[in-house]
């Protein structure tokens, strides 16, 4: 397996380039592989991914391949979130994608190692990977450990609830100085089954990524171990030229739904599967928010992780992690086993002797948390095009529930009402114009959500938004609401006091107008513009609905 580079006159120039960088003689004749690194000093999932990029390579080295490590950009979500840079998350998902592609395609790479680990970053690869079509493989750097305080494990997201139980004078500011402390204890993306977990754990179910990947704390040396495999493992993809076109099919993307619904997952994974299925050439019969529903009837919520209970990826990994997670559901006939993987082998072959080791971590089928999956799909007048909720971390008493609107065209003045002690018992907040194009950049809505429950509020008001949630979220948290207000969605013309129904078991949200009351309050309505410039500007103007995975139209 030689490279465009290699022999042809024709390339002499492009050698000397290359020559440059101290490449051999041998070395200019071994296939190149990219290595997508996107390792970063500010985001605490990313600091180490230097290391992983390194011994992925020597996986690359050992089997024939010449490693060279390329460049990723990245946005940390917990840093980002509760103020404008919160905007540039989801849009940064498209940046990745566009300079993954860029990267392979200019310099004639002929398979690429993706190293990333947290929100946007992975699924931004994947549908890279989908896009260019060479082999492929993903390894994350890992989860973080879980923190310690007063004995018990905790992580960011309770650290948000913290801010919230502070806010609202429930707790002094020595003892949120000591959640501050000790929330985050190790580097690794954030502990519990938040939206990067999340993500990492679906590469397994999609078959684009070894056993481990998702539950492998960062600092184990077994994670070095991993990536060196993973490296080895895409030279034997590229040997029998097996593409991410073999392995992402129809089947692997309900294997991933599946598995989605079974662990929990953030309820992101929702917009980020959809958009990389479309990069895969799969439609909207193949995979959408009409079909998840169905999907999760049919599919028993196996785990119950932070924040939706009291276990941590750490855990899960020592249960037997996702491969454990997927025995389960095969032996039980709801994954479809013959689906493709990027160790070379069908997913039945890939976890025939896995275990579960805890089935306090791992239900079994027979004995689940739930008999539905984590996620429901709410459709309704509010939310025509449907709206999400990760029905496994509600309380039971908010499964069913009506209450009085009140309404905030931002993230900030919801924020101040919540803080402020405005925000009662049986209210519904809902936080607008914060959708892909309304915000624009549809940011996560974790600042408020901690707030109502750190408040004490978690069991009594629920929280509607076109924006999104981040996995850190728990609560009556319904996101993605479609259409946004910003194109003209009901949500747009709600007034305080208007009466809000939610019925997760029923699948629906509604609100209590008639249509001669819509109707003419939208005859007296214009959407809200929010000023932008640079590259959100840009991203408005292009990006389409989030029931759609808020991709750029086509």
């Amino acid at each position: 397996m030689k490279n465009i580079f290699s022999e042809s006159t024709d390339m002499s120039s492009q050698r000397s380039l290359l020559r440059a960088l101290g490449w051999t003689d041998e070395e200019m004749n071994k296939p190149i592989v990219g290595i997508i690194c996107a390792q970063s000093e500010i985001i605490p999932g990313h600091m180490h991914l230097a290391d992983i990029a390194r011994a992925a390579a020597e996986g690359v080295i050992a089997k024939g391949g010449k490693p060279v490590i390329m460049p990723a950009i990245g946005v940390c979500d917990g840093l980002a979130m509760g103020h404008a840079g919160m905007k540039y998350s989801l849009p940064s998902r498209e940046i990745i994608a566009d300079s993954c592609e860029i990267l392979l395609r200019a310099h004639g790479i002929q398979a690429a190692v993706f190293i990333g680990n947290c929100d946007k970053i992975i699924p931004g690869m994947l549908m890279a990977a989908a896009r260019v079509n060479i082999p492929s493989i993903f390894v994350s750097g890992g989860p973080m450990l879980a923190g310690i305080v007063h004995g018990k494990k905790t992580s960011l997201s309770s650290m948000f609830e913290q801010v919230g139980a502070y806010n609202a004078g429930r707790i002094d500011g020595g003892e949120l100085k000591n959640y501050e402390c000790n929330a985050c204890p190790t580097c690794g993306s954030c502990s519990g089954m938040f939206t990067a977990n999340s993500l990492n754990c679906l590469c397994e179910a999609l078959g684009m990524a070894l056993p481990g990947n998702g539950t492998l704390p960062m600092v184990y040396s077994q994670r070095l171990a991993l990536a060196k495999n993973a490296g080895a493992a895409v030279m034997n993809l590229l040997e029998k030229g097996i593409k991410p076109s073999d392995i992402m099919t129809k089947q692997a993307f309900k294997n991933a739904e599946t598995v989605d619904m079974a662990i929990g997952a953030s309820t992101n994974t929702v917009l980020h599967l959809i958009a990389i299925a479309r990069e895969a050439g799969l439609g909207a019969e193949d995979i959408s928010v009409d079909i998840l529903n169905g999907i999760s009837e049919k599919t028993p919520n196996l785990c119950r992780l932070a924040p939706a209970g009291e276990h941590y990826i750490e855990e899960l990994h020592r249960a037997g992690g996702i491969s454990a997670v997927m025995k389960e559901l095969l032996d039980a006939h709801l994954l479809d086993g013959s689906a493709l993987t990027v160790s070379g082998v069908t997913l039945s072959e890939l976890v025939k002797d896995a275990r579960n080791l805890d089935e306090e971590v791992i239900r079994p089928v027979s004995s689940p948390y739930s008999a539905q999956g984590g996620l429901t799909i709410l459709k309704g007048n509010l939310a025509k095009e449907g709206s999400v909720v990760k029905k496994s971390a509600v309380d039971e008493k908010m499964l069913v529930h009506s209450g009085p609107a009140r309404c905030f065209d931002s993230e900030e003045d919801a924020m101040k009402a919540i803080s402020g002690g405005k925000i009662k018992p049986g209210d519904v907040v809902v936080i607008r114009y914060e959708g892909p194009v309304g915000g624009p950049g549809m940011r996560e809505m974790l600042t408020p959500t901690s707030a109502i429950v750190g408040a004490g509020l978690g069991d009594t008001v629920a929280l509607i938004t076109d924006g999104r949630f981040s996995g850190a979220t728990r609560g009556a948290a319904i996101g993605h609401v479609c259409p946004e207000a910003a194109v003209g969605g009901l949500i747009g013309i709600l007034k305080d006091g208007d009466i809000i129904d939610i019925n997760i078991p029923a699948c629906t949200l509604n609100a209590r107008l008639s249509d001669g009351e819509i109707a003419a309050r939208y005859a007296k309505h214009t959407p809200l513009v929010k000023p932008v410039d640079g590259y959100l500007k840009r991203y408005r103007d292009s990006v389409g609905s989030a029931s759609e995975g808020a991709v750029f139209k086509k």
